[in-house]
């Protein structure tokens, strides 16, 4: 089993991103990714694209609209951009006003699941969104308009 939190990496007036950081590593999912594909000239575009749609998301709020669904029908994982292009960052959007943000790559195959890390940033998603909605209907997590509580010092097994 893994652990993981839940950590909030940055917040508008009507969202909250947050992304999954992994017990025993220095940085979140997201960040990773960030590190990845923020000086690969060849994916320069794709990236630009994901980090101006992240940009519009703090400004207007994690709508619909914003994503592409990647997921199953009943999970709500998703990603950027939703214009064509090698480059994803998977996400998972709970509402309007919180996003939680993972990891990403380029997208080589026909659909995420033929490319086993694209496919396991997906499934690290769809098992926290289950946990998630697990601490919801026990009352150990709420939430709060933009805001999780109860998970600041709440450890995930996935």
């Amino acid at each position: 089993m893994t652990q993981a939190k839940l950590e909030i990496i940055e917040q508008s007036e009507l969202v909250s991103l947050y992304s999954i950081k992994f017990n025993g590593e220095d940085v979140t999912e997201f960040e990773k990714f960030l590190q990845k594909f923020k000086d690969n000239a060849e994916l320069n575009e794709d990236f630009q694209r994901i980090v101006y749609a992240l940009s519009k998301i703090l400004d207007r709020g994690a709508l619909e609209r914003y994503f592409r669904p990647e997921g199953r029908m009943n999970d709500n994982v998703c990603a950027v951009p939703i214009e064509s292009g090698k480059l994803r960052l998977y996400c998972l959007r709970m509402s309007d006003q919180i996003l939680i943000v993972g990891n990403g790559g380029v997208k080589s195959t026909r659909t995420y699941n033929e490319d086993p890390i694209l496919s396991g940033y997906v499934l690290d998603l769809q098992k926290f969104e289950k946990l998630i909605n697990a601490g919801i209907k026990d009352g150990s997590i709420s939430v709060q308009e933009k805001e999780f509580r109860g998970v600041e010092d709440k450890s995930f097994e996935l």
